[in-house]
């Protein structure tokens, strides 16, 4: 009825390693924003992971307006790379031949 069992340890074997690559191009990704006209510019890469902040000068002496743009230059890079993730995953599985296909 699922054919044979190693038919299905190879697709697994091969499911992780599309998952193993997926992970290693997201980490060579980089997603840069900036908020307030330019005051902060923070880049992450494909797995969420800042590499480079920064923040001009006049926003060291106002910590108030310093942390609602970093508060939204985070979120606006982890919906960046969320978004990006999906997409990556959704062609990945879309690249897939149904295993299940044929069977109603």
């Amino acid at each position: 009825m699922f054919g044979d069992m190693g038919d299905l340890g190879k697709m697994l074997e091969g499911m992780q390693e599309n998952a193993q690559k997926l992970k290693d191009e997201l980490a060579n990704k980089t997603f840069s924003v900036k908020t307030g006209g330019g005051m902060v510019e923070l880049s992450v890469n494909g797995n969420g992971e800042v590499i480079d902040l920064s923040i001009d000068d006049e926003l060291l002496e106002d910590k108030d307006s310093l942390q609602i743009l970093l508060i939204g230059a985070i979120n606006d890079a982890n919906k960046m790379v969320q978004q990006n993730q999906q997409q990556s995953a959704m062609g990945m599985l879309g690249g897939m031949a149904n295993p299940f296909g044929g069977m109603k």
